[in-house]
């Protein structure tokens, strides 16, 4: 009789996903040495390998393609039994988990802690990942909420929007356009733009933009962060489009300059997405309520 726990389940199945030790042991917040333990103590339990590594490369073996294609069902009948467990303990305990992308990052923290604060009791774990990942995750039904710019085409699920997400244009702050009013589209155009990755919410939306107009976008540059982003822009490698939600146009950015263009700030929203028919816990349903009545007064703050 195997004696497997739900903790070396849980680690190989995020393993068998991503096909990576390393990335599973972030996913986690754990070590990679922990990952490789709990991978090698399920082994031993089975009784044959389940994964098997050439250098950086991780393939799952026939034994392995039979536990992963089983591993999604225990694990949402486990995450169903918590969730059970949350409703029944009311608020006083509970789990919340939420998945964003990666600009959000710099508002979600600040919509947290007066929730913490109110509800002490309720542990989140928030995972910050960028579009891509994030979809995975709610393919997999992995988390409670997910939050993003753009919600997906294609999927069944429910979204709500909860605060305006305005897309604004970034230059250095010695450009010529810095300080012009008015500036027509056409000459924003003719300029090199720093942009996200593929598949990004941001990256989607510019393009969309520079489609409708009929005019190209002429890419110098793809980076993987806002940050990078925003240090290649003061650096005047070219401008770029970025969510006013990712600035702090203070002190510490100076170098930036937000440019008055003619059609800008697009104004788009943020939203809080769940697949559709999902059952929402007590801890879930709550937080949407708090997030309903609280956003706004956070917004006006910001």
């Amino acid at each position: 009789m195997m004696h497997v726990t739900l903790r070396q389940l849980r680690t190989f199945e995020a393993v068998a996903r991503l096909r990576s030790f390393s990335r599973a042991a972030e996913e986690m917040h754990v070590t990679q040495p922990t990952v490789s333990k709990q991978i090698r103590l399920l082994h031993e339990q089975v009784g044959l390998p389940l994964l098997e590594q050439l250098g950086k490369k991780v393939f799952l073996t026939e034994a392995g393609q039979e536990l992963f294609a089983t591993c999604a069902d225990w694990l949402d009948t486990w995450g169903r039994f918590e969730q059970t467990i949350d409703n029944l303990k009311g608020l006083k305990q509970g789990h919340l988990r939420i998945a964003a992308v990666t600009t959000a990052k710099y508002f979600m923290p600040r919509i947290l802690g007066p929730f913490c604060a109110r509800y002490p009791g309720i542990d989140i774990a928030l995972e910050v990942v960028n579009r891509d990942r994030l979809l995975d995750r709610l393919t997999r039904n992995q988390d409670d909420l997910y939050i993003m710019g753009v919600p997906p085409e294609g999927l069944a699920t429910e979204s709500e929007s909860f605060m305006d997400n305005p897309l604004i244009v970034l230059a250095p702050i010695a450009h010529p356009l810095a300080g012009r009013q008015r500036i027509p589209f056409a000459e924003l155009a003719a300029e090199r733009f720093l942009v996200r990755e593929q598949g990004s919410g941001t990256r989607m939306t510019m393009e969309r933009v520079f489609q409708e107009r009929g005019t190209p976008l002429r890419i110098k540059m793809e980076l993987g962060s806002n940050e990078a982003i925003k240090q290649a822009v003061a650096g005047g490698l070219g401008l770029a489009m970025l969510s006013r939600s990712t600035l702090d146009l203070g002190p510490s950015q100076t170098g930036l300059a937000e440019l008055d263009v003619e059609g800008f700030p697009i104004v788009r929203a943020w939203y809080v997405v769940r697949p559709k028919g999902k059952q929402r816990s007590v801890v879930a349903a709550t937080f949407l309520e708090f997030l309903r009545g609280h956003v706004q007064i956070f917004a006006r703050g910001r």
